[in-house]
């Protein structure tokens, strides 16, 4: 793995294939589609920023990079994805083999530039949309979150506030002496048109004919959307007013909540104020749309909220029609450059899995928790807002490109952005992204047959290019480009060359992202036949045995682990979803859609740590046998962390062991997982929810549906202190004799 980790830290990128299948046959051999995991503007120490701006190939618009072939005599460059031969401009007229510019050194393959032109810094715009038809505490909760990150705004952005319940409530927070607000009707949708009109936006003069913008005075914006240094006061002010819904519910009915509508008349007034700039609605919901454009679910009780059962059969009344609004919302957000943050925070479904589609197309965050109170929310809320070294780099305005060598095609993009529709999909917009957005490139091999071997040994490379235009989170416009090169092979002696450039993590990431799409847009997809049916495949093609035999199986160190990342795949929240909500569903496949390599296989296969007496803490291996009473285990699944402790050490602690001088060591055991899970939970985005339970508690759940169940109740081997796990599943031992058997077949 060290070889793919450097080439990430060198580039933020890693590929499944290092060693790319040569034709469109050789590369659906390989079942693992040929795909890259990049994260555009992943931060690096020594990143080269170049004040000037890019020298571009006139016939294809790459930049020039460390692949391009040089003839310094005639000072032109070629091209290496279209071979065109372009001259250099006047003032590269130095250039020579000693005299290099920065873009052309080997060693800066990922560069970026900023043009002098565009110096000009863009103010960033938050506006937030809080829902008040939650009870009591949980508006003291939100309140008292929200009044703590007030402070926290960064000094050149501008802040606007709008309230929902059953009506909309638009805040004109620019004058503090007699706060005014105008309200809109929830059951209905909002155009800007008629948004602008009610709000005196034309008064005392004539209604502009063309773009918005153009009629609208800064005295006008300034009512909405005050800057971050001056509007703590007018923010504060409201939130102390601010009530839950006066509104009255009948005991058989849900609260009334126009989500929807409050959304369509944040999008239309960033839309009319601040087209491209770099906007986000954020948005903090406690409960279900029942109102208006967008609604998920009527008020009455006595109609449930939708599960997956009723989404498998179509019989959600609510979900397309909300589909339908959301995706125009995304079109019209995508379009203007703005971000939804979503934070949902309730014991209930509130709209997640309706809401992805505006979310993710746009970049934007999504927080699950049970309250306000939660430190899920608390937390990860200040996280947005915290700058320096800590900060998340929030950027915007981003516009992502890829070219690559003739031979290939991109297929699509997998993760938080939306396509420009340009030609052949090579351009897609990223409205919100940050340090660690990451996307994941398929790629197609369009060449048909090997070319013959003196073409083959001369051009044996396929080149890809990234292009990120984005607005930094300093204000300033940059582009970063990374130029990556990748020997193909073909033929008959290549199945050692591909098998030695197969990142096994990477492969597992990029066929979680495509299993779940799958699951999403394709009709009675089976994603467990899918998964069995490509790593069996896999498993035939680049295993070593002979035929019929299956105990002659094996499997280079490059693949071994990656039948162990599908088994806990099929076994993940991504694939089955009957013990989770469409809500849950939506949240986990949403942060798996932008996460890196590392964190993606987290996700997918859980890291398992003991602690005890014995031994220093340890990594164990992630199943049932890894539980005992004398032990501590430390479960990290990115979205929870559980510290677990066996029947005895729980004992222990009831006793109070712990707090008694001659037990220090006891005391130093039980904090050392505390200490390890605050330095995870610290350095993840959103934060994980903690979970500390005992052997046979009630809690224990969390860490026993993550086991592999080599001891369940159908098999024996139980040992004393040990665990069973109650399950119909089968063991990894089980899997792994069924996958040979087929394998050598």
């Amino acid at each position: 793995m060290a070889e793919f980790m450097e080439l990430e830290a060198q580039d933020g990128v890693r590929m499944t294939w290092n060693v790319v299948p040569g034709t469109k046959e050789e590369a659906g051999n390989c079942v693992v589609p040929v795909s890259a995991i990049y994260t555009p503007i992943k931060p690096f120490p020594n990143m080269l920023v170049l004040p000037y701006a890019p020298l571009r190939c006139r016939n294809c618009s790459s930049v020039l990079n460390p692949f391009c072939v040089m003839d310094f005599a005639a000072k032109i460059w070629i091209c290496p994805f279209c071979f065109h031969r372009s001259h250099f401009p006047a003032h590269y007229a130095s250039v020579s083999e000693e005299n290099l510019p920065a873009e052309l050194f080997p060693q800066y393959t990922t560069i970026e530039y900023k043009s002098p032109r565009e110096a000009a810094c863009l103010q960033s715009v938050f506006m937030f949309v809080i829902d008040t038809s939650i009870i009591e505490e949980e508006m003291a909760f939100l309140k008292s979150a929200l009044s703590q990150v007030i402070g926290l705004f960064p000094d050149n952005s501008l802040v606007g506030l709008i309230t929902f319940g059953t009506l909309v409530h638009l805040h004109e927070i620019g004058f503090s002496t007699a706060p005014k607000t105008y309200v809109f009707k929830g059951s209905k949708d909002v155009s800007k048109g008629q948004l602008l009109e009610q709000m005196g936006f034309f008064l005392n003069k004539p209604k502009p004919l063309t773009g918005v913008r153009d009629g609208l005075s800064s005295e006008s914006i300034a009512r909405f959307l005050l800057p971050a240094s001056e509007c703590e006061f007018a923010i504060n002010s409201v939130l102390e007013e601010l009530q839950k819904d006066p509104w009255p519910i009948p005991a058989d009915q849900r609260a009334s909540r126009s989500t929807g509508t409050a959304l369509s008349v944040a999008a239309s007034l960033l839309g009319a104020c601040f087209p491209g700039s770099g906007a986000r609605i954020m948005a903090f919901l406690g409960g279900p749309s029942t109102e208006g454009p967008g609604a998920i679910v009527s008020k009455n009780l006595s109609e449930p909220i939708r599960s997956h059962k009723d989404l498998d059969k179509d019989s959600a009344p609510h979900y397309h029609k909300a589909i339908k609004f959301y995706e125009t919302l995304a079109k019209q957000l995508v379009h203007q450059g703005h971000v939804l943050d979503l934070f949902a925070c309730a014991v209930d479904q509130v709209g997640v899995a309706e809401l992805k589609v505006v979310v993710e197309r746009t970049g934007g965050f999504v927080v699950l928790a049970e309250s306000f109170g939660h430190s899920v929310f608390k937390d990860t809320l200040r996280r947005v807002f915290q700058s320096g070294d800590k900060g998340l780099g929030l950027s915007s305005n981003g516009i992502f490109e890829v070219n690559c060598s003739k031979d290939l095609k991109v297929q699509g993009v997998l993760g938080p952005c939306a396509s420009l529709e340009k030609g052949n999909t090579s351009a897609w917009k990223m409205c919100g992204l940050d340090q660690a957005t990451s996307l994941c490139l398929v790629f197609d091999i369009v060449r048909k047959d090997i070319p013959d071997a003196t073409v083959q040994s001369s051009s044996s490379q396929f080149y890809f290019q990234f292009l990120t235009f984005y607005q930094h989170s300093s204000g300033e416009m940059r582009l970063r480009v990374t130029t990556l090169s990748r020997r193909w092979v073909a033929g008959p002696g290549s199945i050692q060359d591909l098998i030695s450039g197969f990142d096994q993590d990477a492969a597992a990431a990029a066929m979680a992202r495509l299993v779940s799409f799958k699951m999403e847009i394709e009709a009675e997809f089976d994603p467990i036949r899918w998964l069995d049916k490509a790593l069996i495949h896999i498993c035939s093609r680049f295993g070593d045995y002979q035929k019929d035999t299956p105990s002659s199986f094996s499997l280079s160190p490059r693949f071994s682990i990656f039948p162990q990342f599908m088994f806990h795949l099929r076994r993940s929240q991504f694939v089955q979803v009957f013990n989770n909500s469409p809500d849950e569903t939506a949240y986990f496949r949403m942060i798996l859609n932008r996460e890196n390599v590392a964190n993606s296989v987290v996700m997918i296969q859980p890291s398992l740590v003991s602690y005890s007496f014995q031994s220093v803490p340890e990594p164990a291996l992630l199943d049932v046998t890894a539980i005992a009473a004398d032990r501590i285990l430390l479960l990290d699944s990115y979205f929870t962390v559980v510290i677990f402790h066996g029947s005895t050490i729980a004992q222990w602690r009831k006793a109070g062991y712990h707090d008694q001088p001659e037990h220090q060591a006891f005391a130093q055991l039980l904090q050392a997982p505390r200490d390890d899970a605050d330095a995870i939970i610290k350095e993840r985005f959103p934060v994980p929810r903690l979970v500390i339970c005992d052997q046979h508690g009630s809690q224990a759940r969390f860490l026993l549906a993550k086991l592999n169940p080599s001891a369940s109740c159908n098999s024996d081997g139980h040992r004393p202190g040990g665990d069973i796990i109650f399950t119909d599943d089968v063991s990894f031992e089980v899997f792994l004799d069924h996958l040979q058997r087929l394998a050598v077949q």
